[in-house]
């Protein structure tokens, strides 16, 4: 049996602590710039909704390591593409552990950067539900840009076959403009770090 949680809206659309995430979803769902947050105690809930939102940021500074200088409690993507364009296929994993987060393909015409894209929008996606600020690296610098300005500059036509990559595309754009995220998106420096933690491992 699930713990109960206690949900606090310090910004959406009628702030106050919730009993449960569906009551939680409602009032924040589709409202820009909502903050909201999980307490395992009603008692949690109501000190912190008092004290009013508090930004996380700035804890990531602990995960750094001496050795590797980057963040260990963060989510690494990668894509990987048979071709270009051909099947793609992403995924995501906890870069500490390696453990699978999400995986999404393969997808036939897909391109690297596209994949790459799709995979950060997926990650922003899954810590937006979890209350998350881990950072997300990729190694694509072209996806990140496409995720910050929100617009995919892809070649790739549209059409009979590329259909379902370009209807992947239209969702993760509308979730881009639909919600804010405070989560970093870094480079992940490959020639520092060796390969990306989320790689496919086909080189």
């Amino acid at each position: 049996m699930s713990q109960q949680k206690y949900y606090v809206v310090w910004k959406g659309k009628n702030p106050g602590i919730y009993q449960s995430w569906e009551a939680c979803k409602q009032q924040v769902h589709g409202f820009q710039g909502a903050r909201y947050k999980s307490f395992k105690s009603y008692d949690e809930a109501k000190q912190a909704y008092k004290a009013g939102y508090q930004p996380q940021k700035k804890t990531v500074a602990k995960t750094r390591t001496s050795d590797t200088n980057y963040i260990l409690d963060s989510v690494s993507v990668d894509a990987a593409c048979s071709g270009n364009p051909g099947d793609m296929e992403y995924r995501g994993v906890h870069t500490e552990t390696g453990e699978q987060l999400f995986h999404y393909g393969p997808v036939a015409n897909g391109t690297n950067n596209i994949g790459e894209f799709l995979a950060i929008v997926h990650a922003l996606a899954l810590l937006k539900q979890q209350n998350s600020l881990k950072p997300i690296y990729s190694d694509s610098v072209t996806a990140i840009s496409w995720v910050k300005n929100k617009r995919v500059n892809t070649t790739l036509d549209r059409n009979d076959a590329t259909e379902r990559i370009w209807q992947l595309i239209d969702r993760a754009l509308r979730w881009l403009h639909n919600y804010e995220y405070s989560n970093e998106l870094l480079k992940w420096e490959t020639k520092k770090w060796g390969e990306s933690k989320a790689d496919f491992g086909r080189k």
